[in-house]
């Protein structure tokens, strides 16, 4: 499932209009966003957290050439499901 699916289905399933439900999921996105930029964590119960993880920098070698390249420290998320889903699947 993507984006332009979940939209789909949530305008379907609350009888609501295809832009409606695009604004709902993409305030949903926003909102979780600006959480873990805030915080460095969401929790969602039932669902999973998500979770912010910090790279340190670190050399590397491109594997064409042999050369050391130096990577940059880097910002990911992380997702760690809740038992509930895991069960669920």
């Amino acid at each position: 499932m993507n984006k332009k699916d979940l939209i789909e289905t949530v305008a379907a399933t609350h009888e609501i209009s295809k832009a409606e439900a695009e604004r709902i999921v993409g305030t949903i996105f926003s909102t979780i966003a600006k959480g873990i930029k805030k915080d460095g964590e969401v929790a969602l119960f039932g669902f999973g957290s998500f979770k912010l993880k910090k790279r340190a920098a670190r050399n590397g070698r491109n594997p064409q050439t042999g050369a050391t390249v130096k990577i940059k420290a880097s910002k990911s998320v992380g997702f760690k499901p809740a038992t509930a889903l895991k069960a669920s699947l």
